[in-house]
C-alpha cells in the first residue's frame, strides 16, 4: 500500500468527520476533497467514501450512548422512550422512501461540483433567512413551540424526516436541512440539532448497508489499511466535532455556516469559471 494513498485516505477521513454533522454538506466537501486528491471517479474511493461514513456514526452513538441505552432497554415499557424511538422511525422513513425512488437519478445529474457549488451558495442564502426569521420571532416574544427532544410529537418528527429528503441533492447537508427545517416547524435550537445527530444513526447506517451491498463486487482485503485509516480518522474527528457542535449552538447561532457555505460555493465556481482549478465530474 502506497503510503500516499494512506494520506489521502488520511485526509478524506478527517473531511469526512469534521463536515458529516455541521450543516456544510459532507458530500459536497468529500467530492470536491477527492477531485483535488485525484480519486474523482475511482471505483475504489466511491466503496472507501462508504465504509468511513460509519466512523462517523459511531463517534455519535458514542456521544449519546446513554440516551441511547436508556431507549433500548426501556423501549417496551417506559413511556418517553418508545415516544422517542416511534419519532426516529417517523422521520427516516421518509428519506427511505423517496431515496429510492430518486437517489440514482440526481446522482447521475448533480454529483460533480458546479451543482454542488450552486447547492452550498443557495444552503448558505437558505440559512442566514433562517436565522433572520427566528430571530424575529424571539424578538416579538414568541419562544419556541419545542424545546427538548422529548417534548416532539411524530408530526414534528415528519416534517423533520422530510426536510431530511432535501439531503439528498449534494451540498445540501443532511444535518443542516434538518436542524434548520425544524427550526421552522418549531423546534428550539438544540432541539433541532440533538434530534438531527440522533436521526443520524439510522440514517447513515441504513445508506451504508444499502451501498455496500450494491458495491460489495469491489470490496478487497487489499484496501483494508487504507478504509482502516479513514474509518479511524473519520470516527476521532467527528467525535471532536460532536462535542463541540453540542456547546457552540448553545450560545451561538449558525450564520458563520452560512457565509462559510457562500464563500466556498463562490470559490469553486470562480476558480471553475477561470481556468485556475480543473474540476472534473465525478
Amino acid at each position: 500500500m502506497e503510503i500516499i494513498l494512506l494520506i489521502k485516505a488520511l485526509i478524506l477521513g478527517f473531511v469526512e468527520g469534521l463536515t458529516e454533522f455541521l450543516p456544510v454538506s459532507s458530500t459536497g466537501h468529500l467530492v470536491l476533497a477527492a477531485d483535488l486528491l485525484g480519486l474523482a471517479g475511482d471505483d475504489k474511493m466511491k466503496v472507501f467514501e462508504i465504509v468511513i461514513q460509519p466512523g462517523a456514526i459511531l463517534a455519535v452513538c458514542w456521544e449519546f450512548r446513554q440516551r441511547l441505552i436508556t431507549t433500548f432497554s426501556g423501549v417496551l415499557k417506559d413511556v418517553v422512550a418508545q415516544r422517542f424511538a416511534i419519532n426516529i422511525l417517523v422521520a427516516f422513513l421518509p428519506f427511505v422512501i423517496v431515496g429510492l425512488v430518486v437517489y440514482k437519478t440526481l446522482q447521475a445529474a448533480l454529483f460533480h461540483p458546479f451543482p454542488i457549488a450552486l447547492a452550498f451558495i443557495i444552503g448558505g442564502v437558505i440559512i442566514l433567512f433562517a436565522e433572520r426569521w427566528y430571530k424575529m420571532r424571539a424578538a416579538s416574544g414568541l419562544p419556541p413551540r419545542v424545546e427538548t427532544i422529548d417534548q416532539m410529537t411524530w408530526q414534528d418528527a415528519l416534517k423533520v424526516g422530510i426536510a431530511q429528503c432535501a439531503a439528498l441533492i449534494p451540498g445540501t447537508s443532511r444535518s443542516g436541512a434538518t436542524i434548520i427545517g425544524g427550526m421552522f416547524f418549531g423546534l428550539s435550537r438544540k432541539c433541532a440539532t440533538e434530534f438531527t445527530f440522533f436521526l443520524a444513526i439510522p440514517t447513515l447506517m441504513g445508506a451504508t448497508v444499502y451501498s455496500l451491498w450494491k458495491a460489495r463486487t469491489l470490496l478487497s482485503a487489499s484496501d483494508i489499511p487504507m478504509f482502516s485509516v479513514g474509518f479511524i480518522a473519520s470516527f476521532v474527528s467527528a467525535f471532536i466535532v460532536v462535542r463541540w457542535f453540542i456547546r457552540y449552538v448553545s450560545t451561538h447561532d449558525f450564520r458563520i455556516f452560512a457565509w462559510y457555505r457562500i464563500l466556498f460555493g463562490i470559490i469553486v465556481l470562480a476558480t471553475s469559471y477561470f481556468g485556475v482549478v480543473s474540476w472534473a465530474k465525478t
